[in-house]
């Protein structure tokens, strides 16, 4: 990756500025895509050049493409409860928007694109954990959208020659995530609450489970999925702890008091079957639920 161009939609939010930040320290010369809605412009690396565009204008965006290496598509409008309340939005630039970055980079000769999937794709279903090879059973705008886009990632490498691969994600959390932004989860909702002296809401009887992933262990599966010469055909790759907490679990690690609300519209449990990651890419997280939790305890000042 030295020396070579690398391109990060998304770069300045809470993924994509960490995946910046890890291009940087490897010697590539990062261009970051970001129209600011999600994200925030302090978060985008000094040394990284920023392009404040738009990924649904295909004209805007694609000059930047000429001679590109690497591209990682982070670019995304989540959640899943407001794709339900903006369907025709969210499905302009997680599917309109994903196209878009896909005919740039083909067109440009791109050696390959990293695409940031959901585990939303997968819904609800029977068994866990979840692996690749269960048919997708998304339950929102959100989770079909990304879906899609695993899709075309696939289909472009099989009809347009252009080298793909798709992590599906579990619940990345870590530092620079905004507790009151478009990607806001359960963690940071907990931290801030407790920060201004409120209870921690927790949505139904709290039983719910997530797979929660360190920032750190989603930007190294990045790169090894960047550089892998088993990969590039389209692969759907499972990122994850491969363990499941429950958000009672959750408010208990983090410690303090709670309220329990209305449920809501949301998969029951989670979690990652992440076999096929470790075979394909060398991958495995490293980094401990316990500690991440302490680090961002220390960065909300409740330690």
């Amino acid at each position: 990756m030295k020396g070579k161009k690398v391109i990060v939609t998304g770069g300045a939010g809470f993924i994509g500025s960490h995946i910046v930040d890890a291009c940087i320290e490897r010697g590539a010369d990062v261009n970051v895509i970001d129209d600011l809605y999600g994200g925030k412009r302090e978060n985008v690396n000094k040394r990284a050049k920023f392009h404040e565009l738009d990924i649904c204008d295909i004209e805007s965006i694609k000059p930047i493409f000429d001679s590109v290496s690497y591209v990682f598509h982070e670019a995304a409008l989540p959640r899943v409860q407001f794709s339900i309340e903006n369907p025709a939005l969210t499905h302009d630039v997680n599917v309109d928007g994903m196209r878009n970055v896909l005919i740039c980079a083909h067109e440009a000769g791109a050696k390959r694109v990293v695409y940031a999937a959901s585990s939303s794709a997968y819904g609800d279903q029977e068994k866990l954990p979840l692996t690749e090879d269960m048919e997708a059973q998304p339950k929102s705008p959100y989770g079909l959208q990304k879906y899609m886009g695993e899709l075309m990632c696939k289909l472009w490498s099989d009809v347009y020659g252009l080298q793909t691969v798709s992590l599906r994600y579990f619940n990345v959390y870590g530092t620079r995530h905004d507790p009151d932004g478009p990607y806001a989860l359960v963690i940071g909702k907990f931290l801030k609450q407790l920060n201004e002296g409120k209870a921690m809401t927790i949505t139904g009887d709290g039983e719910q489970t997530r797979d929660f992933t360190h920032i750190s262990d989603v930007v190294r599966a990045n790169l090894l999925a960047a550089e892998s010469n088993n990969v590039g055909k389209g692969e759907v790759m499972n990122i994850g702890s491969g363990n499941e907490t429950s958000v009672n679990e959750l408010s208990s690690l983090i410690g303090g008091p709670t309220e329990y609300i209305e449920a809501r519209l949301e998969p029951k449990r989670t979690r990652a079957d992440i076999t096929l990651a470790m075979e394909l890419l060398g991958w495995e997280p490293l980094f401990s639920f316990e500690e991440g939790i302490e680090e961002l305890k220390k960065e909300y000042g409740l330690k």
